[in-house]
């Protein structure tokens, strides 16, 4: 995403000089260039938005699905108590029907339906991806919202316990995504993102002071805020949980430093008395190369996938050793043990995050005591899949393309192949006219060196719209120094209205 910026200050860069140069290329040239700028254009957008953005996600019904609120559809509202309406829409829409507004990206939140053309949405900006059911016309509004979405205050653009306002510009260091075991109604955070520092109880700033007293390394990175000291390290969790959804549900408090979780990271004082423990380098658990940041957050599941049961997953530890020991300990006269056996009975006082390892689900009890409090959260049954739209087809490729994907040229391919012959016909020889009597039009100021000003355009194409006889003066006038043309035949075809 970094090297956009400048590929972008670029293009919006060129001066008179340069417009004037792309204008005295004229003739065989010109179609050329256009395409392959078009070409080129489109290759830069496709890094930025590699994905199609033709087609709503509403009708696929509750997703787990990277959303995007609006503030200019739903601006925050001034005062914590003051009334607010909540929305996010999909990928699709946030370009589409949003294009042009403030936006913030959410990332990924789960069982939610697009609520753009919803009443959560102000009825000026419909969904233009969807069509009318009663009417069929293009463009709907005022529709019953999902009533299963449930929000948090990221749709406002405050994130982590702090309910600070993300300033991307602005935001330094790492933000990590909870798990999400409850939505804001009930108790939990709803998939918040947390800075390291608000879960452990330190001010924003919290490095400064202790960069003047020497007690942090790197601190003099400004680009970069280090993880305060007693958290773990990026490497050494794949997820973790917030001590909101630990709250709301204690059950899985007794997980902590178990196999497959860390100790408890307190919500005050950090990671007290586990210095022995913190450091859990030893196991390697995945890749050294998966970072919990903002942009990457599904990088984590091509790794997820591998095999729990792969020799080369396997190790000789202390933990993995532990967690064989249930299946060799039943004998003839015992019942099987579970794995709630194995964990402490009673779990650590205060409120704490946690935070899990790459195969921390295989670690949870599912004995029919256990299970009923695994049932509400498939995200700790099994690992979630995120909807991904399709891949905008790339400019190369064949014709045919969905709406609003592929280059201008195979966009207008797809269009001439889904028409009758005549009428694809005509179509080609009005374009074809048109070209011809644009190119005689610009033929003078190429041939001075005079730039093409607004004014000279919108003249000529009101001379064009007009009866014939300023049809024939415009095209007089443009095709001065021209007249090796007048025997080609094809005059009265140039010289047509109506279209």
């Amino acid at each position: 995403m970094d090297n956009s910026a400048p590929r972008v200050d670029q293009l919006n860069g060129a001066d008179a000089g340069q417009r004037r140069e792309s204008f005295s290329s004229q003739n065989s040239q010109t179609a050329k260039e256009f395409i392959e700028s078009q070409m080129k254009l489109e290759a830069d957008a496709r890094e930025i938005l590699p994905y199609s953005f033709d087609s709503c996600t509403q009708a696929l019904g509750p997703l787990r699905q990277s959303l995007f609120a609006c503030l200019t559809c739903n601006p925050p509202s001034e005062t914590p108590d003051a009334p607010y309406t909540a929305a996010g829409v999909c990928y699709s829409c946030s370009i589409a029907c949003h294009g042009e507004h403030t936006l913030v990206e959410l990332f990924n939140k789960r069982n939610f339906v697009c609520d753009c053309g919803t009443t959560r949405v102000p009825s000026t900006s419909p969904c233009t991806l969807r069509s009318d059911p009663k009417t069929g016309a293009k463009g709907v509004h005022s529709e019953t919202p999902h009533p299963g979405n449930s929000y948090n205050h990221n749709f406002q653009n405050k994130f982590c316990g702090c309910a600070e306002d993300y300033n991307a510009e602005e935001e330094k260091g790492t933000m990590f995504q909870c798990l999400g075991l409850g939505t804001a109604e009930s108790g939990g955070c709803g998939e918040d993102w947390w800075h390291p520092e608000c879960l452990i109880g330190l001010p924003r700033d919290w490095y400064k002071s202790m960069k003047e007293e020497g007690k942090v390394e790197h601190a003099e990175d400004d680009d970069e805020t280090p993880l305060p000291p007693g958290f773990p390290g990026e490497e050494d969790f794949e997820t973790f949980i917030c001590y909101k959804c630990l709250d709301a549900n204690p059950w899985l408090k007794r997980y902590a430093t178990t196999a497959g979780f860390l100790p408890p990271v307190y919500k005050e004082g950090g990671l007290p008395k586990t210095t022995e423990t913190t450091p859990n380098t030893s196991e390697d658990q995945a890749p050294t190369s998966k970072k919990r940041k903002l942009e990457d957050g599904e990088e984590s599941e091509p790794a997820a996938k591998r095999p729990k049961d792969d020799p080369e997953n396997t190790s000789t530890e202390a933990q993995p050793t532990a967690e064989t020991e249930p299946k060799q300990e039943p004998t003839e006269s015992s019942p099987p043990k579970q794995k709630h056996d194995s964990i402490p009975d009673t779990a650590p006082q205060g409120s704490f995050s946690l935070f899990v390892k790459e195969d921390f689900r295989d670690h949870l009890c599912r004995c029919p005591d256990c299970y009923p409090n695994l049932a509400p959260h498939i995200q700790l049954r099994e690992e979630e899949e995120t909807y991904e739209p399709p891949l905008s087809e790339d400019g190369e490729a064949n014709g045919g393309g969905s709406t609003g994907t592929g280059s201008l040229l195979d966009r207008g391919e797809a269009a001439l192949s889904n028409i009758d012959r005549v009428r694809a016909i005509e179509g080609a020889m009005v374009y074809n006219h048109l070209r011809d009597k644009v190119k005689e039009f610009l033929k003078p100021f190429a041939e001075t060196g005079k730039a093409v000003s607004a004014e000279d355009i919108k003249s000529y194409f009101e001379k064009l719209r007009g009866d014939e006889q300023p049809i024939r003066d415009a095209a007089g006038q443009a095709s001065t120094g021209n007249d090796d043309n007048d025997d080609n035949g094809d005059d009265g075809r140039r010289e047509q209205s109506g279209y």
